[in-house]
């Protein structure tokens, strides 16, 4: 196994500053993806599913990220990945070791996107052709995917097709929906996709956790009235009962224009649920953390997670049982910093922040993985490359 250090560039994200960008962009050769997302295998060996600017590619590790495989390609021919700042490739290795990775590229130059998925049967020697997680050719963007503890694949992500159909009957539409997909059989296939949700923002990755087997839940940016866009909650009743859509923060912020700064969501094993997102509304700004006893229980005061003058932005949470971890970003004008807590009693009380890594170049969103019962950072960067960092000794 060869030392692959993972460079690359891309400008959007310089510094890891939050900035909201307007729906109409003109895309540029300059625009290249910068992402790589974790998945622990049963085993222990550690995949990552990494885009480049024509192509997706995973590679794997068995130490712990200090060494990787060779790349390999994920799809046949060069494609246009969908670099937007908010979007990356996914990927899940179920029971038997098999991968399922989920990605999505540009149509045209009006910022239409296709979600693709495929599997690995044979440890990532090679992968099935790419196929559409649905017929209709609209455009999807912003796939998320997780594996329930049965082993059934569940794909969400920001469909258009509800907005085309009101346009071409000259009514209002804004945003766009949150589209949802199950694989039964090991990511062979996706069932025939439904809409859970009209009018949600249309440029923000999802939170994605799961309640139970068969039981998604989804944080995301909605479009309320008067075009605010705030964060909302759907927590699935089964595989294709979505519940009603639940308003999680009052932040009023209004913004006729794409803020690429999605949410993270987590759920304890004792049923509570953990939301983290980026605001600049009218009532707050920055980033905040909320708790909620269960899925139907109404979510606590926003409690603030940095300062304002500290750009933060990008935050992750995963649960481990009752343990939580939280992560995000901050930039101190020279450097960006990774901040880390973590709460021992399912959110309840949080240990002070602390800095568990930094750089000072352009950064991938800190994310975190798990396995077993140690929880990592999982994070790229221009200058360091790939780090996986363990979070076990709390402050």
């Amino acid at each position: 196994m060869r030392r692959i250090l993972l460079p690359a560039l891309a400008s959007m994200f310089a510094a890891g500053i939050a900035t909201a960008q307007p729906h109409r962009h003109v895309m540029g050769d300059t625009h290249q993806a910068f992402t790589a997302t974790p998945a622990f295998a049963p085993d222990g060996t550690l995949w990552l599913a990494r885009a480049e600017a024509d192509r997706v590619e995973v590679a794997k590790s068995g130490d712990l990220g200090r060494t990787f495989s060779a790349p390999v390609s994920v799809v046949p021919q060069r494609i246009k990945v969908d670099w937007g700042p908010d979007t990356r490739p996914m990927i899940v290795v179920d029971r038997t070791g098999h991968l399922v990775v989920t990605y999505a590229i540009f149509q045209d130059e009006r910022f239409n996107g296709r979600v693709y998925y495929t599997r690995s049967t044979d440890g990532g020697r090679s992968f099935a052709p790419p196929r559409p997680i649905t017929t209709d050719e609209t455009s999807q963007r912003f796939p998320s995917m997780t594996i329930d503890s049965d082993g059934r694949v569940f794909a969400a992500w920001l469909d258009k097709r509800n907005a085309a159909s009101a346009i071409a009957a000259g009514k209002s539409y804004p945003g766009a929906a949150l589209a949802y997909g199950w694989s039964n059989d090991d990511g062979q296939t996706f069932t025939d996709s439904r809409i859970a949700i009209d009018n949600t923002c249309e440029c923000c990755r999802l939170g994605v956790a799961l309640a139970g087997p068969g039981r998604p839940a989804l944080l995301f940016r909605n479009i309320f009235d008067g075009s605010i866009r705030d964060h909302a909650l759907v927590a699935f009743k089964g595989p294709t009962e979505p519940g009603p859509l639940r308003r999680v923060s009052i932040d009023d912020w209004k913004i006729e224009a794409c803020p690429h700064q999605g949410p993270s969501l987590a759920i304890a094993a004792d049923g509570s649920y953990h939301a983290v997102w980026f605001t600049d509304g009218t009532v707050r700004r920055g980033l905040f953390y909320a708790r909620a006893d269960n899925g139907d229980a109404a979510f606590s005061p926003p409690r603030a997670l940095s300062a304002p003058e500290l750009q933060p932005s990008r935050p992750y949470l995963l649960a481990t049982g009752d343990t939580l971890h939280l992560v995000w970003k901050e930039f101190d004008g020279k450097r960006t910093h990774v901040r880390w807590e973590v709460s021992r009693d399912s959110g309840r009380t949080w240990s002070a922040p602390r800095t568990v890594a930094d750089t000072e170049d352009a950064s991938d969103h800190p994310l975190l993985v798990a396995h077993q019962s140690r929880t990592y950072l999982s994070w790229l960067t221009k200058r360091e490359g790939y780090r996986l960092i363990p979070l076990e000794n709390a402050p």
